[in-house]
């Protein structure tokens, strides 16, 4: 065998020093890799001779790990997690990060693409974006209680009783019969430029119906007008904004941004009025003016708003036709395990809490002959204890058993609800009020932040639009119910009613193990334990000499 037949065979030459043992080039796809560890500063490899090779290791049993596919890695970013940024052009932003960088995440070096790592998202209350957002949210809420209470007056000043109530009832319908496709269109486009989108053009309706106002004396056509392409943009703003909470911030801040969501709610239908009646004592047409500047300032701070992008899912279905969509998701919320039974409670407390609170009070004040003060004590104290409900949410942040929590407070809620209408004095209605707020503020908050935190990004808007119309569309179409019959069996058996059909969406609830058991946190997975490096295997020895060469 010549030395070029003997190298490539794997042996050494005749004669010459010879190379690091190993298998052969045909024996290295089947013999486990034996070649000695990587040389270090200050050692010196053994060196063997052609007549003792070195002995091979024995190849170790254990299978090498394999990650499952099913198994999320410790550094996967998640497409609803925001990527913080040092530099003030990217900082709130939600894009996500690179998996390319997840490699440098400890120690804050680049990745292979040359991107700084992400680092662990920021609460939802010290994120410039969720804030920017939040601010925005807040001057469309006060932007809405003076427009109605302005388009109120204006149709007072031309028309009788019955042209006002047509006004305020054409710009109600459209909202109640558009808000599902409003999902639809959320959920088919991007909920931002949705929501940027019908804010700019409430505020342009609004802005140039104050023009007209000014420089001439409107008709009551104009206002019918105005009304129903209000109610029709309101229909794709609602479920638009509803679908943007779970991507600002990541999923275990939803539920404190949900509380600061209900906070702004709360502040900004306390503000609205009084602004709306000041701006309507100097000029009528002022309120317009100021409800049209509140949508243009919230359409400014959107405009700088950023939400993470939808996670990419190869195996979802070309979109259908507007129909075909809704069907899909009102079959999506049927047959989801968690979302469907919360969102059918949500509808039910609903009409348990607002037929007592928004015809009932005012039935229980004339009944009792408490006065019309009584009526302002018993809302006002509601409104303020779901305030304070809001804002206990969005300081605690994370609620260990969620679901629990939730079906409990809703127990507690509905018996408050029922015991205002058994209380003989204001003092003590007003007291079970503000703790019925308390306890029901809770309980929405973390019903809202389940259904947000477990629905798929691809579903949002379309239940966000089924939730808007419990509110807006479903429950008040009881209130004639509830007058009827509390005029027949009295107010009292009414308010026991209303506190009925709020207790059976408790037990909805508590009927459904996927909502006792319902969680807002999210289940880190284990970090992997470092590998042990494997001992340097002994240096070879001279079996002439007895000592290491």
């Amino acid at each position: 065998m010549t030395d070029a037949d003997a190298v490539r065979a794997g042996f050494p030459r005749s004669g010459g020093s010879a190379p690091p043992a190993g298998p052969g080039p045909r024996a290295a796809a089947l013999v486990p890799d034996a070649s000695p560890p990587r040389r270090t500063a200050g050692t010196r490899p053994a060196p063997r001779t052609a007549t003792t090779p070195a002995a091979e290791p024995e190849p170790s049993l254990r299978r090498p790990h394999t990650p499952s596919p099913h198994t999320p890695s410790p550094h996967t970013p998640s497409p609803y997690t925001p990527s913080p940024s040092n530099s003030l052009a990217d900082e709130g932003t939600c894009t996500p990060p690179d998996a390319s960088g997840a490699a440098g995440a400890a120690s804050g070096r680049p990745g292979p693409s040359g991107r700084i790592p992400a680092r662990p998202a920021r609460p939802a209350h010290r994120d410039p974006n969720v804030l920017r957002w939040l601010t925005a949210y807040f001057a469309s809420v006060v932007g809405d209680s003076v427009y109605f209470l302005a388009l109120g007056w204006a149709a007072a000043q031309f028309a009788g009783p019955a042209q006002v109530g047509m006004v305020l009832a054409v710009g109600a319908v459209p909202r109640a019969l558009l808000m599902l496709l409003g999902g639809v269109v959320a959920d088919r486009f991007d909920p931002r430029k949705v929501v940027i989108g019908s804010d700019a053009l409430r505020a342009a309706v609004i802005l140039a119906l104050a023009a007209v106002l000014w420089l001439s004396t409107s008709k009551i056509w104009l206002l019918v007008v105005v009304a129903l392409v209000f109610g029709v943009v309101d229909a794709l703003f609602m479920p638009a904004v509803g679908a943007l909470p779970p991507r600002l911030t990541a999923p275990d801040e939803v539920v404190r941004l949900v509380g600061m969501r209900q906070l702004a709610i709360r502040i900004g239908k306390a503000v609205g009025p009084p602004l709306a009646g000041f701006a309507l004592a100097h000029h009528g047409e002022a309120a317009f003016a100021t409800a049209g500047v509140l949508f243009a300032f919230s359409l400014l701070l959107l405009a700088g708003v950023r939400i993470a992008p939808l996670p990419a899912d190869p195996g979802a279905a070309e979109p259908g036709t507007p129909w075909q969509d809704l069907a899909d998701g009102l079959r999506y919320i049927r047959r989801h395990r968690l979302v469907g039974p919360l969102v059918l409670a949500t509808a039910l407390s609903e009409i348990g809490f607002m037929a007592p609170l928004q015809v009932g009070v005012f039935l229980l004040a004339g009944e009792r002959g408490f006065g019309a003060s009584s009526i302002g004590w018993i809302l006002g104290a509601f409104a303020v204890g779901a305030g304070l409900g809001a804002v206990g949410l969005s300081l605690m942040g994370r609620i260990r058993r969620a679901g629990a929590v939730q079906v409990g407070t809703l127990v507690v809620a509905s018996a408050a609800i029922g015991a205002i209408g058994l209380l003989p004095t204001v003092a003590g209605a007003a007291t079970v009020a503000g703790f019925a707020g308390l306890v029901g503020g809770v309980c929405g908050g973390l019903s809202i932040a389940l259904i947000q935190h477990n629905t798929a990004a691809a579903y949002q808007g379309r239940v966000a639009g089924v939730l808007a119309l419990s509110h807006v569309g479903l429950a008040p179409l009881v209130f004639p119910l509830f007058g009827l019959a509390a005029g027949a069996v009295g107010v009292t058996p009414m308010f026991l009613i209303g506190a009925g059909v709020s207790a059976s969406a408790a037990v909805v609830g508590l009927l459904s193990p996927d909502v006792r058991r319902a969680q807002l946190t999210v289940r880190q997975p284990p970090k992997p334990r470092p590998r042990t490096p494997a001992p340097a295997p002994p240096p070879a020895t001279d079996p002439a000499a007895g000592r290491p060469r």
